[in-house]
């Protein structure tokens, strides 16, 4: 029973870390494009050539 009193502040203190986390990442844009990300992938870059003009 003693050691409820120890894990209930510190299970307390981790979920509040998460959820203080979790709204920071709210807060600076995280999720913003959600579907950006995923189609990005599917994108082919540009490519370079050796004097830095862009190819096709």
């Amino acid at each position: 029973m003693t050691t409820h009193v120890h894990l209930i502040p510190v299970a307390l203190f981790l979920g509040a870390l998460g959820l203080s986390g979790f709204l920071w990442a709210l807060r600076s844009g995280q999720y913003e494009d959600l579907d950006g990300a995923a189609e990005r992938i599917l994108i082919e870059p540009e490519r370079q050539n050796s004097e830095g003009h862009r190819t096709n």
